[in-house]
């Protein structure tokens, strides 16, 4: 008989507990994606004009965020899920604030740095702890909860920061720097678009107190007893015991409440762990944070002026938000491998289109159109499913360290995209830019489609078997 013949979940508490994991990736995305709207005002304040200093400011919380990945793949399997968790909640209450306040370029990035060690920690841990306590026949959609909760977290980012832009009625609708940096905007609004994510920021981390500790890493660090109470919780005395038994099939004695690092070299593990860094980076370098980190730019370049840039920065925001509800509604339904190549070969052919746009100089209404639909390709397939995937595909045992090790390798890509992005587009021009993403997508359609596994509506437990292979 099958686990799910006999088994009812408590729905609710699955959804509150995956619910208050979850918010670390609204957080993220909100922290993620704020900087783009700030850019015009913050700029012009501390007087950043060379391409080095403007990249520098957009990517410099994403060494904090390869600072939190690290200490996920030191701590995550030593202290659990939980505890890092809280103590991201607590960065991301301390950088808004004190981005918020910052007088000088070097505090602004010291605090955006404390805030990406929060990200790091967020989007590293939150799926990972949702796919430990959630069902394995709807793994993918509570995981991809999250994903729906950081576009949430974009899409307020982007609403605050146009909604503040448009509190300075004296801007011109194309302001030079002189005057953007002595506006009420240049001097006080994009403090505020940082400073108002210490509400959701204090409230994740004081929610992150009243849930459970993963269930899979209790077992791992012999804590069985625990263990059980959480998992009857979730689906009865039934589950639990049978999730208990599975668990501790897939996890040796000898490794209980260890953390081996050398298993990170099994070539099994080895293989899967390339699996991963190569989706992280593909996630990256397919291009759609350079969509969101530099969209003002973008649109700037296709001939909107500043009011426009900040309505169209929303709109993407909305995309974003809508697009994850397919996930949702197909991730357990079509798996996690054909969405995946749906989105990177969709992707291509957009990228192709939009770099013709920009070739003729067209631009306007067509690269919006363009935009639109890339951000919708990637926000249902790259975006929530390497999230899904990498939390699915490696061993109980080494689980936290391999997802943070891949994790590491997404904010690197993140960082080496965001932070080379103003150059490149200065050496390659706008066309030439947006078909190295398409070849980039197109060459990632490739490898999923002859390396990617498929593991959708199987425990973590099977997927374990087959893919170290266990029998």
């Amino acid at each position: 008989m099958t686990m799910d013949q006999k088994i009812s979940y408590n729905q609710t508490y699955i959804w509150l507990i995956s619910l208050t994991a979850a918010l670390g990736g609204f957080l993220f995305g909100y922290d993620w994606v704020v900087i783009g709207g700030a850019k015009p005002f913050y700029e012009p304040y501390f007087n950043i004009t060379s391409p080095a200093d403007q990249g520098w400011g957009t990517s410099s919380a994403l060494i904090g965020c390869m600072a939190g990945a690290l200490l996920c793949i030191l701590l995550s399997d030593k202290v659990g899920r939980k505890k890092l968790l809280i103590f991201s909640g607590f960065l991301f209450s301390v950088s808004a604030v004190g981005t918020a306040i910052a007088d000088t370029f070097w505090l602004f990035n010291f605090y955006r740095i404390l805030g990406g060690v929060a990200m790091g920690i967020a989007l590293n841990l939150s799926p990972l702890y949702i796919a430990e306590v959630a069902p394995p026949e709807k793994r993918g959609m509570f995981v991809t909860l999250m994903q729906l909760l950081v576009m949430v977290g974009v899409l307020l980012a982007q609403v605050v920061n146009w909604q503040i832009s448009l509190l300075d009625i004296s801007l011109p609708d194309n302001p030079d720097f002189a005057t953007l940096a002595a506006s009420w905007s240049g001097q006080y609004g994009w403090r505020w678009m940082f400073g108002v994510e210490a509400v959701p920021a204090m409230l994740f981390f004081v929610l992150m107190f009243f849930v459970p500790e993963s269930a899979r890493w209790l077992v791992k660090n012999n804590q069985e007893t625990k263990a059980l109470k959480i998992l009857e919780k979730i689906g009865g005395k039934f589950y639990a015991e049978l999730a208990v038994s599975e668990i501790k099939a897939t996890v040796n004695e000898d490794s209980l409440a260890k953390v081996n690092f050398k298993e990170l070299l099994n070539k099994r593990i080895v293989k899967l762990l390339g699996i991963g860094i190569f989706l992280s980076f593909l996630q990256q370098w397919s291009g759609l944070n350079v969509v969101i980190y530099y969209a003002a730019d973008i649109f700037q370049a296709a001939g909107y002026n500043l009011k426009q840039m900040m309505l169209n920065i929303v709109v993407i925001g909305g995309v974003m938000v809508l697009s994850v509800f397919i996930t949702i509604f197909t991730v357990d339904r079509f798996g996690r491998k054909k969405l995946l190549l749906i989105g990177t070969s969709a992707m291509a052919i957009i990228y192709l289109f939009i770099g013709y746009t920009f070739y003729i100089g067209q631009g306007g209404w067509q690269v919006v159109i363009l935009v639109l639909a890339n951000v919708m390709f990637y926000s249902f397939t790259l975006a929530p499913l390497l999230w899904v995937v990498l939390s699915e595909i490696f061993p109980t045992r080494i689980r936290g360290a391999a997802i943070s090790i891949a994790a590491l390798a997404h904010w690197v890509g993140n960082f080496t995209l965001t932070y080379s992005f103003p150059t490149i587009k200065e050496n390659l021009g706008w066309a030439n830019n947006f078909w190295l993403y398409g070849a980039i997508c197109a060459f990632g359609f490739i490898v999923i489609y002859f390396v990617l596994p498929e593991t959708k509506g199987k425990t973590l437990e099977q997927i374990e078997k087959e893919l170290m292979g266990k029998k």
